[in-house]
C-alpha cells in the first residue's frame, strides 16, 4: 500500500486550504515494512512521493496500542488496525467519524465524499 503516499500527498494539497490536513504515522507492526528511523522514513516519502505533510514518530497499532491508536481504534468497527494505510478521518471537533481500511484508496469515491462532507461544517 506505500504507493497511497501519493494518493495522501494529493489530498493533502487539494484540500488544505480548507483546514483538511494528513497526519502521518508510521508503524512497524505489520510486518516490518517500517523499520527505519523517522528521518529515514520521512527522506524516502519525500523523494519518492513528494510529501509534506507532517509525519510522526512510530507508533504501535495493534496489541499494546500507542495514541493516536488507543483513541482511534474505538471506532467502528472497533479493534486493532489491521494492516498499514488503515486511514481515519477526524472532524474539526476532534472527533473520529470515518475509518477506512488499507485497500480503500485515498482517492477514491468513499473516502473523498466523506471528506467533503466534513469540511462543508
Amino acid at each position: 500500500f506505500t504507493k497511497q503516499y501519493e494518493g495522501l500527498q494529493n489530498l493533502q494539497k487539494t484540500y488544505e486550504s480548507k483546514g483538511f490536513r494528513i497526519l502521518g504515522f508510521p508503524c512497524n507492526d505489520f510486518g516490518d515494512q517500517e523499520p527505519g528511523s523517522l528521518e529515514e522514513i520521512k527522506s524516502f516519502c519525500t523523494t519518492t512521493y513528494g510529501v509534506s505533510f507532517e509525519l510522526f514518530d512510530k507508533v504501535h497499532a495493534k496489541g499494546n496500542t500507542t495514541e493516536p491508536y488507543t483513541t482511534l481504534n474505538q471506532m467502528e468497527p472497533k479493534g486493532d488496525v489491521s494492516w498499514n494505510f488503515e486511514k481515519f478521518l477526524v472532524n474539526r471537533q476532534n472527533q473520529v467519524v470515518a475509518r477506512f481500511k488499507s485497500d480503500i484508496e485515498p482517492l477514491s469515491e468513499e473516502l473523498i465524499n466523506a471528506i467533503e462532507k466534513e469540511l462543508e461544517t
